[in-house]
């Protein structure tokens, strides 16, 4: 594969000190309960040829987001920020211009909801959820979409109620790969896909698939069929770090990337890299 500038377009942080990840739970996610820093991902990212970062939320708290905001304005490596507010709340609007006007305000470039653990399928299509990505939508952000694969059809009609807000979907909508369905998932992924709108993330893949048996082969039907639906103009990679490091490291995640895109061109290769994070977020980006 040709060399190419690599944006990795999701990552997290997180200070235990700080605040508790509460979703990080169980003998199976012992791994990840410590802290991980800009300080810790950086040579590793910078090993791996990566140029820039989107820095991802990771609880549904209102003070993560100003301080994610202030870690991207300390150093050269993040560029945009994908916060959290809530979507629901009368003055969201208001919000999120005042996260605009804080330290590092300027890198924020989108807003996710764990729709993921919301129990109501159709929370999407809530009047004040939608009241809420329209406020997104006027304030210039993306929107990050975190769904399970039953999900995917409440975000499929969400977004289709919202063409002027740019929909992300994160890590393909989890699709089940370590049972190795798919039809489900690829009808109701493409019926996403029909939307020009809407961007996917190859990210987060491995952990949906047997972390410690995994091979690119396991992979490899779920991307052909992202690439089929969405078009290399309209992926992302993403780490997902440190998540990724119950199944991969991050030199790994960025070699299987590259290796399960190799039959691509070099400008499609260059879009997935690089294009598609800088356009659909507006990153300002060397």
């Amino acid at each position: 594969m040709t060399a190419v500038r690599i944006v990795d377009a999701h990552h997290h942080v997180w200070d235990l000190s700080v605040r508790n990840q509460d979703w990080i739970v169980g003998e199976e996610l012992a791994s990840l309960r410590r802290d991980f820093t800009l300080a810790d991902l950086e040579p590793e990212a910078r090993a791996a040829g990566v140029t820039a970062t989107v820095l991802v939320q990771t609880v549904t708290v209102a003070e993560e987001t100003p301080e994610l905001l202030a870690l991207a304005s300390a150093g050269p490596l993040v560029a945009g920020v994908v916060g959290w507010t809530d979507l629901t709340a009368p003055d969201v609007a208001d919000e999120l211009a005042r996260l605009r006007e804080l330290p590092g305000g300027d890198r924020l470039v989108g807003i996710r909801h764990q729709v993921q653990s919301e129990p109501d399928p159709l929370w999407l299509l809530r009047p004040d959820v939608l009241r809420g990505l329209r406020a997104v939508a006027d304030a210039g952000l993306a929107y990050d979409l975190v769904v399970l694969p039953h999900q995917l059809p409440a975000a499929a009609s969400a977004a289709f109620l919202l063409p002027q807000l740019t929909f992300v979907l994160d890590h393909l909508g989890k699709p089940p790969i370590a049972t190795q369905e798919r039809e489900t998932w690829a009808r109701d992924l493409r019926l996403l896909a029909e939307l020009p709108h809407t961007v996917a993330k190859l990210s987060g893949l491995a952990t949906e698939a047997r972390w410690d048996s995994w091979t690119v082969d396991d992979l490899r039907p779920y991307t052909d069929t992202a690439l089929e639906a969405f078009g290399p103009d309209r992926l992302m990679f993403g780490s997902d770090w440190p998540v990724c490091r119950l199944a991969v490291s991050y030199g790994q995640v960025v070699d299987t990337a590259r290796e399960l895109t190799t039959g691509l061109s070099a400008t499609e290769q260059s879009s997935i890299f690089a294009g598609t994070a800088t356009r659909a977020y507006g990153l300002a980006t060397a």
